[in-house]
């Protein structure tokens, strides 16, 4: 930290107004992904598979498919599938 304490106080301010403004922001993007998946849902789109397609689409492919295998061998080992 500055051995200043008025560079020191600045630093500070401006951190904490950095803060502000993306806390403002990360509201603003979370109020825009509620307005989308209500879209999604007065569309007629089931919003929990399109959350976890989007989960889905977020992963690597290979741990895509080692995740759906390993679901596959817990279903079939309760006699679900």
């Amino acid at each position: 930290m500055n051995a200043n304490p008025d560079a020191a106080a600045q630093n500070l301010r401006q951190i904490i107004e950095r803060l502000e403004t993306l806390e403002g922001e990360k509201r603003g993007v979370a109020d825009d992904i509620k307005d989308v998946y209500a879209e999604a849902k007065a569309t007629g789109y089931d919003v929990k598979a399109v959350r976890a397609i989007l989960r889905l689409r977020s992963l690597d492919p290979s741990t895509r498919l080692e995740d759906a295998a390993i679901l596959e061998t817990y279903l079939c080992a309760l006699g679900m599938e």
